[in-house]
């Protein structure tokens, strides 16, 4: 089994490798580029916006011949929902689509894997006390559920590298404990995805000359939905450190990054009463790329934050769910706070820098 597992994510991440060039050079050919024509763009350069394409194809071609069907989940579902992203995606990466347009395709494909797809949580698992909740509850937490994650690595892909990194990290931590505990065809999507999103970030990281796009960044979000809700729910009767209630927890610090980040900049947007989805460069990468940090430490940065708290999470799991709870939230908005130290600090000398030459200009005119 392990050899599977190596197999289809050597093979996705060559397939999403070898077939970025290709996708280069039509994208030229056909000048489909993100044009640099925004406050919150950081490139200066037209770049190719369809990496999402490889990504799609690394897993899609890939997980389908590794797949054994050895679960209740419907996969046939799920890559309905995958391919109602994918073409969404690439529509607005070539013709921006209305926020709404998106949002209703998104709703469409988390109906679809909640319905057909067998992949919803059916309970809270005993996180405040909570344990089954009725069927109408439960579609309607789990589509917002979907819908959140999906839109959380939508948001996070604003910088080289950051969502593609994310998505390796997360998509590895679900698939190893899928693998460990004998569930093949979600091990097998996960290793796919991370394998894909690994070979898309040699051009996207190293040599910064695609980006992935909605499409890329939609597939991704779905696909850790899929994971976490799952992960979740296989762990309702669990009696090791993740027990049931511990089970959501322990995937709110897998996903850490996008989400925290998704709630924070929706909170500062509606406190600023601006719509939450409005964009804006209040973003945790954005902190650091305006700190100075090339897009490639930032990145790196994240992945490290996002590493340390998957760590936290297994060191602290076997306390009072309530207890790895508070830490996971506390340790996140120190995380923040020190973000944000550091930005207004660095400011705060750009500013002095600033003054100083201002005011040597103005002292050699006169002179």
């Amino acid at each position: 089994m392990i050899i599977s597992i190596i197999a289809c994510f050597v093979l996705s991440a060559l397939l999403s490798w070898v077939s970025i060039p290709s996708i280069i050079k039509v994208a030229k050919e056909k000048h489909l580029y993100d044009e640099p024509d925004d406050d919150r763009k950081t490139h200066e350069e037209r770049v190719p916006t369809l990496g999402g394409i490889a990504i799609f194809a690394g897993v899609i071609i890939v997980s389908t011949f590794f797949f054994k069907n050895d679960t209740q989940i419907n996969f046939g579902a799920i890559f309905s929902a995958i391919l109602i992203l994918f073409f969404t995606g690439i529509k607005d990466d070539i013709i921006a689509l209305p926020p709404y347009k998106k949002m209703l395709a998104q709703l469409l494909a988390a109906i679809i894997v909640v319905f057909n797809g067998n992949v919803r949580l059916t309970s809270l698992y005993g996180l405040f006390g909570i344990e089954e909740i009725n069927p109408v509850l439960s579609v309607i937490v789990s589509i917002f559920t979907f819908i959140v994650i999906i839109n959380s690595f939508n948001l996070i892909d604003g910088i080289n590298g950051l969502a593609g990194g994310i998505a390796v990290i997360v998509c590895s931590t679900f698939g190893t404990w899928f693998y460990a505990n004998g569930y093949s065809d979600l091990s097998v999507l996960a290793f796919s995805t991370a394998g894909a999103s690994v070979g898309f970030l040699y051009h996207n990281l190293l040599k910064g000359n695609i980006f992935m796009g909605d499409t890329g960044s939609l597939i991704i979000g779905m696909i850790t939905a899929v994971l976490a809700v799952a992960f979740i729910s296989l762990n309702q009767h669990s009696q090791g450190l993740l027990s049931s209630s511990k089970a959501p927890v322990f995937a709110i610090a897998v996903l850490i990054v996008p989400l925290f980040d998704t709630l924070r900049v929706f909170i500062i947007r509606i406190a600023n009463k601006k719509s939450p989805f409005n964009g804006d460069r209040n973003h945790l990468h954005h902190l650091l790329v305006d700190a100075g940090y090339t897009h490639t430490k930032a990145s790196f940065l994240l992945y490290l934050g996002n590493l340390f708290f998957i760590g936290l999470a297994f060191a602290v799991c076997q306390l009072n769910t309530f207890i790895f709870l508070a830490i996971i939230i506390a340790v996140a908005l120190i995380f923040n706070q020190i973000l944000v130290v550091v930005f207004l600090k660095k400011k705060l000398i750009q500013r002095k820098k600033t003054t100083s030459n201002t005011s040597k200009m103005a002292f050699e005119s006169m002179a």
